[in-house]
Formats: structure tokens, sequence, C-alpha cells
């Protein structure tokens, strides 16, 4: 496999955790893509949302999409909404294998609670407002995440269960 593997799903769904150990499992680089929007645009994204709103950081985010795809042999961590903006999953699908990490809503929560106010989109809210949130926006997000090449459910797996289990569908694709 010369070509990117993509990690998408709803942010706290462990897709920095799982794409390490995946890319030393296969002996690949691995990219977390906030971290190189950050690294090259020299703010975090907090700031990038504070200063220019959401609609610039998508705008910022898919020219890293569009960059990653020269990536070679990397698993990429995407933020949780890079698969439902402009042309992003096509391209990821087009030029890589696409993996969504789901994660159901109860579990996200209990992951996102103490990590809120690093997070621009769900600073300050309750438990039950977080909750509500992430079941809309995972509503909306759906039919996206869908169009990964494989799902796996790692609700009730760890991340090592979590990357045997595409070790395992990796090989059988290849064979």
């Amino acid at each position: 496999m010369q070509y990117p593997i993509y990690l998408t799903g709803f942010m706290g769904s462990g897709k920095s955790t799982f794409g390490r150990l995946l890319a030393r499992e296969l002996g690949f680089k691995f990219i977390d893509l906030d971290k190189y929007i950050e690294e090259e645009e020299r703010t975090s994204i907090s700031e990038i949302f504070a200063r220019y709103g959401e609609e610039k950081f998508r705008e910022i985010e898919r020219l890293a999409v569009h960059e990653s795809t020269k990536s070679g042999k990397a698993v990429i961590a995407t933020g949780g909404g890079v698969p439902c903006h402009f042309d992003n999953i096509e391209i990821m699908n087009k030029h890589g294998l696409t993996i969504y990490l789901k994660v159901s809503p109860e579990a996200l929560t209990d992951r996102l609670m103490p990590a809120r106010e690093h997070r621009p989109l769900i600073a300050g809210k309750s438990r039950e407002e977080l909750l509500a949130f992430i079941r809309s926006t995972l509503a909306q997000r759906g039919p996206y995440y869908k169009k990964a090449s494989l799902t796996v459910d790692t609700t009730e797996l760890s991340p090592e269960d979590s990357v045997r289990i595409v070790m395992q569908a990796l090989n059988s694709k290849q064979a």
C-alpha cells in the first residue's frame, strides 16, 4: 500500500490514538491534520476559529486535505468535520483509503466532557447540551462518514483491538 489512510469520525472518536498505533503497525508516518494546520498557520485551531470563523478554517482545512494526498505511506487523522465540507471525502477516497471510526453518542459524551474547553465547537456545553449537540451533529455528518471505505465501531474496543480489526480487513483486501 503506497497511499495515505485517512481516519474520519467525530471528535473524541480516537483518531489520533488509533492513528499512531496503526501507523506504527504499518510502518507508515502519522499525520494529525489539525496539528499540520496549526504548524502551517503558526496558530491554534481555536485561534483560527476565534479570529477568522469556521468558514475560513474549513477553507484552510480543505487545502490541507489536498496537500495530504501527496503524503504517500501515511496514516492521517482528520478533524471531525473534514469529510463533510467541500469535496474532501471524495478527494480522500480517490487518493487513499478512508476509515470511519464510529462511536456511540453516549461514549463520545463521556470522552469529550473533560476536554470541552479545548474544543471550539463544544466549549462551555453542559453534559446534556453536549450529548444533544453530538446526536444532532452525527445525524448531519453520518451520510459523509458512511462514504468511508471501511467502518469500524470502536465504542467498546480498545485502540489496540481496533488496530487488529483494521489490519485484518486490510490484509483481506490485499489477498
